[in-house]
């Protein structure tokens, strides 16, 4: 049974309410989601073995604001960047994996919820600002032509946090009335106008609960459409009323955004080890501590080593598609750096 509780305001920290300038509100984030830690190892096993990441949990995340991090500010949320994303997941990563992932894609998602029109985004987050949108973007899906937009249907599969979204963001080839494709994209559909087939049955990060989406004949508005030949070149259907985090460049922003809970599990993964070399022999040696071996000292050194290169090589990234999106999008070269 599931524990009752999910957030003890006597011992963990609220999200912050007011705004400090953006480098005190990304360190005050990332310093709330470290205080979480604690929580999330608690809950991991159980979420490992419901295969969902349980609902105390996903209440803690959105009480700490991490569902807010990349939705405007005139909705309630913190419109923050991308390195903020990155912080909030590898602190929530060294906890839960699969609690920083689906915290990471529902943060994301919702940030492209925000690139769709300014109705859709009323729709999504005018009565909720906590919304939760999940999505696939692999066109897996089919859209025909009807008036006043497209009859979707299709499976997508591996969709994380499938199990908490209020909406999903999901790929789709669009056809004309003729039957002939004529674009690709994103659409929005009410997370209640689809089902989830349990497909989800893996050795690890079981708790995502990446499950498939399926819908059938379901009618999306012209407004509730992303093309996505379009948005790889920076060009959304969104007004210019919000910052510059909605001008961050496409791509590069949907793929730094998967690592920041993969730098937290090789970080908790290093430590689990130092912590165990201090007691735990080394089998077949005359080592009574792991820690005593020149051979593990040399091992755990090299794994720190390229998980700090790693951080460097990442953050650097990051800081770059934070910078652009200030200024002007980035060109090819420095995509293909990224």
């Amino acid at each position: 049974m599931e524990k009752a509780t999910n957030l003890d305001s006597t011992t963990y920290p609220r999200a912050p309410r007011s705004g400090p300038d953006r480098a005190d509100l990304t360190a005050e984030l990332a310093s709330l989601a470290a205080a979480f830690r604690p929580l999330l190892r608690e809950y991991a096993a159980q979420g490992d073995a419901d295969r969902v990441v349980p609902h105390a949990v996903v209440e803690s995340l959105r009480e700490a604001g991490v569902f807010r991090l990349l939705t405007p500010k005139r909705f309630g949320g913190y419109e923050t960047d991308l390195r903020t994303l990155t912080e909030v997941s590898e602190a929530l990563g060294q906890g839960d994996g699969s609690a920083a992932w689906v915290g990471m894609i529902i943060s994301t998602t919702n940030w492209l919820a925000c690139l769709f029109p300014d109705k859709a985004q009323e729709e999504v987050f005018g009565a909720d600002p906590d919304a939760r949108v999940t999505g696939v973007a692999a066109p897996t899906g089919m859209g025909e032509k009807v008036p006043g937009g497209w009859r979707v249907s299709g499976r997508w599969s591996f969709n994380s946090g499938a199990p908490y979204a209020t909406w999903a963001a999901v790929g789709a080839l669009l056809k004309d009335e003729r039957g002939e494709v004529v674009d690709q994209a994103l659409v929005l559909i009410p997370a209640a106008e689809l089902t989830v087939e349990d497909t989800w049955h893996t050795a690890g990060m079981r708790g995502t609960a990446s499950n498939t989406l399926v819908g059938h004949e379901v009618f999306v508005p012209e407004h509730r459409v992303l093309s996505v030949p379009a948005a790889a070149k920076d060009i959304y259907p969104r007004s210019s009323r919000d910052g510059v985090l909605y001008r961050a460049s496409f791509g590069p922003m949907l793929l730094l955004r998967l690592v920041g809970p993969l730098l937290g599990l090789g970080r908790a993964a290093l430590d689990v080890v130092t912590e165990a070399a201090v007691s735990k022999p080394l089998s077949f040696t005359v080592h009574g501590r792991q820690a005593d071996s020149v051979g593990i000292q040399t091992q755990i050194a090299e794994a720190a080593l390229k998980i700090e290169t790693a951080r460097l090589h990442i953050y650097r990234a990051v800081d770059k598609v934070d910078a652009a999106a200030a200024v002007a999008p980035l060109d090819y070269s420095a995509r293909a750096h990224i």
